[in-house]
């Protein structure tokens, strides 16, 4: 449970971003995502904000279902990091997916508050 105000910020960016995967909301994810991104997926592929977003808005890129079973976080500054483990359902590169995962995420805070500069997807 966030204890400070901007800890309560990040928790909040994270389940913001919870929904735009489960809605497919590429205009969220626009506003989630840096522009500086870099990710790793679980496949060990690197990805930027733009190939986020594209295979979101081309549907390559569908979340069916994502469940939550465990979300820690840590706020130093204007640095935060989101720890997610979950069950995740959906469609990758035309491939049904259901997995348990991992998400490591690094968010930086600035004036359009909080948004993921870099990401970590692995096997749980």
């Amino acid at each position: 449970m966030p204890d400070s105000e901007r800890e309560a910020e990040l928790f909040d960016a994270e389940r913001r971003l919870q929904a735009a995967q489960r809605a497919g909301d590429v205009a969220a994810f626009g506003e989630l995502l840096d522009e500086r991104l870099i990710a790793f997926g679980p496949d060990g592929n690197r990805f930027t904000k733009q190939d986020d977003l594209i295979a979101h808005r081309d549907r390559t890129s569908v979340i069916d279902e994502l469940v939550e079973e465990e979300l820690d976080l840590i706020v130093e500054g204007t640095t935060g990091v989101t720890f997610f483990l979950g069950r995740v359902t959906g469609t990758f590169g035309g491939v049904p997916v259901t997995a348990r995962l991992r998400y490591t995420r690094t968010w930086t805070y600035g004036d359009r508050g909080w948004r993921i500069l870099a990401a970590h997807i692995s096997p749980a």
